[in-house]
């Protein structure tokens, strides 16, 4: 197989590139203030995109999310947990009730989730990373 050569218009890249980054400022993580940055850059695109694959910022979404799960992957690594007692353990480390999360998600669901009766869609996941400021990665199964 021979090296795909394809030829770039590196002076439009640079202009385009120049407006993306005065606007997104996203780069490797390397800082815990990075993280929080390209976290909320995600949090904000969730919002937007939700699990609509053919919006336009789908792929923007993709490499963020790639970006937060790779430094989770190295400076959070945990034993691999079911989301339903990642969550039960999110609300009981922050002394939370059910109803605290009833602007989430229906406290039957709730009850349903951590019962495991019921999984974690995409759309939640989002809605409780944000409420607990964490990756949504962490409510997707292994």
């Amino acid at each position: 197989m021979g090296a795909v050569t394809e030829n770039f218009d590196i002076k439009a890249l640079q202009k385009t590139w120049m407006a993306f980054d005065s606007v997104a400022h996203l780069r490797p993580i390397r800082s815990d203030e990075a993280y929080d940055r390209t976290v909320a850059l995600m949090n904000n695109l969730l919002d937007i995109i939700g699990d609509d694959e053919r919006h336009a910022l789908s792929g923007l979404l993709d490499l963020v999310s790639e970006l937060v799960e790779d430094y989770d992957a190295e400076h959070f690594a945990i034993e691999a947990s079911e989301p339903k007692e990642v969550l039960r353990y999110l609300i009981e480390m922050r002394g939370l009730k059910q109803n605290d999360l009833a602007d989430i998600v229906p406290q039957s669901n709730l009850s349903a989730i951590l019962a495991g009766k019921r999984k974690i869609s995409a759309t939640l996941a989002g809605k409780l990373a944000k409420f607990f400021n964490i990756s949504p990665a962490v409510f997707v199964p292994t």
